[in-house]
């Protein structure tokens, strides 16, 4: 108070022009200030842009027509993946190596056996066509996806919603949330839309170069148009993080709500000096405790893990062809290649197990279901080249990176994601952050490991948004 009124005595005793002269400096102060607020709180979007990514030349109009796929097999595909398996030479392991080296090759040889002894593709393939299957063309590209409608009750309210996967999984990471999204709870119901990346399983890998996941929003935004939808909801990880976001900077007016199990935020001052205080002061950062817990030592449960992990984004952002040889000719290098990141971006003490701990989240029927899609569909290469394309060029100047996410966003932070990004950092990107989730188990393939989980945090966050 004795500020105050010293305060107000140092006004008056001016004379009346510096008086008009502060408080026109307070007004413009003020004034600017107000600004800056309403232009971060401004929905910004980012453009569409256009794409053609079939073989040859863009044909003057292209077909709409959305037509009903099934997965099929037959005895010469089976028989060709035994004959390779057959096949396979091995290397011996290091003593005491687990999984430290990547996938040990003596619990490789029993997966492997599982795969060509008791594995049943075809009993799989009825398991994976259980759900009604699509195509359509968009941009030169045939794109695939499920489309999934709840069963009818009365008094339930429907809302459409896009799953996206991301590397190296698929559309089979969903099955199982899938009837946890699409019974009635609550009153809601999710009439649910899945597909497959270009390049990824049964959809056509493009032609040209440039295909990102800029193309791939697109491509997306498109695909729920011509299926009637002019608002829904979004939820991915990993690659379908960064696709579903881009889909709501392009057009937010069309996504209701964005919920991720993945999220990364920009660098920036901000990022760095909480590294630097937030060990020890946290609340002056925004730091929860659980933050600070999965946080630091920075270096070594971020930095360093994040190296020993990112070998394989640093080959296929470079040469993927080159790499993606081998694995696209050998079914067991695929499958090593693919199923040592279930085991490490589950949990990376997994590395510390002779058998990687694969069994511990997931079936062998499953892990190789998903290893079948890239194999049947000679997918790996076009898949892998995803990640060259992203990063052609330096992705924090991309349109979409200096753009801010508007949309109501739900944000459910698994504690053995490869990296953790606190809300505080997040928020710097995603500028309405509805719930933010600090959830007790699971890693980097929520739905195919923790569907319950998962699938909860989701209804929480559309009830939020929906204001039930």
């Amino acid at each position: 108070m004795q500020r105050l009124h010293v305060l107000k005595q140092a006004f008056f005793s001016l004379d009346a022009a510096h008086q008009q002269l502060l408080i026109g400096s307070g007004v413009a102060a003020g004034g600017i200030l107000a600004y800056l607020l309403l232009k971060r709180r401004e929905v910004k979007s980012i453009p569409l842009g256009e794409g053609w990514w079939g073989a040859g030349e863009k044909p003057l109009s292209e077909e709409d027509k959305i037509y009903p796929f099934e997965v099929q097999t037959s005895d010469e595909e089976i028989e060709d993946l035994h004959e390779r398996i057959d096949r396979t030479r091995y290397t011996d392991p290091l003593e005491d190596g687990c999984f430290q080296y990547g996938f040990n090759s003596t619990y490789l040889k029993k997966v492997v056996s599982y795969w060509r002894h008791e594995f049943d593709w075809k009993k799989q393939v009825a398991v994976i066509n259980k759900y009604p299957h699509f195509k359509t063309r968009i941009e030169g590209l045939d794109v695939h996806f499920i489309h999934v409608r709840p069963p009818h009750r009365e008094g339930q309210r429907v809302l459409p919603l896009m799953l996206v996967h991301g590397w190296p999984g698929s559309f089979y990471e969903f099955y199982k949330i899938l009837p946890l999204l699409t019974e009635t709870q609550g009153g809601l119901a999710f009439e649910v839309i899945c597909p497959s990346i270009p390049g990824y399983g049964f959809s056509e890998a493009p032609h040209k170069q440039g295909f990102d996941s800029l193309a791939a929003a697109r491509v997306f935004l498109t695909l729920m148009e011509r299926l009637g939808f002019s608002q829904f909801y979004l939820q991915g990880g990993d690659w379908g993080s960064l696709i579903t976001t881009n889909m709501a900077q392009m057009k937010p007016q069309c996504v209701k709500g964005l919920h991720l199990n993945m999220f990364m935020s920009r660098k920036g001052f901000k990022v760095m000096l909480s590294l630097l205080i937030g060990p020890y002061l946290p609340f002056l950062v925004g730091f929860t405790r659980e933050d600070v817990h999965r946080l630091f030592p920075f270096l070594e449960k971020n930095v360093y893990e994040i190296l020993r992990e990112t070998g394989y984004f640093h080959i296929q952002a470079t040469k993927p062809d080159t790499a993606g040889c081998g694995m696209n000719d050998s079914p067991v290098g695929l499958a090593a290649y693919i199923l040592e990141k279930f085991s490490t971006w589950t949990d990376l003490k997994n590395k510390d197990l002779v058998d990687g701990g694969l069994e511990r989240k997931f079936s062998l029927d499953d892990l190789l279901t998903n290893v079948m899609i890239y194999w049947t569909t000679g997918s790996i290469v076009s898949s892998m080249r995803f990640y060259k394309e992203n990063v052609k060029t330096n992705i924090d100047k991309r349109v979409d990176s200096g753009t801010g996410i508007f949309v109501p966003t739900g944000l459910a932070a698994f504690p053995s994601e490869l990296m953790h990004c606190p809300r505080s950092w997040a928020e710097i990107r995603y500028r309405n952050i509805y719930s933010y989730s600090f959830m007790p188990q699971g890693g980097h393939f929520a739905a195919f490991e923790e569907p319950q989980l998962l699938a909860n945090d989701f209804l929480q966050f559309v009830k939020k948004v929906e204001k039930l």
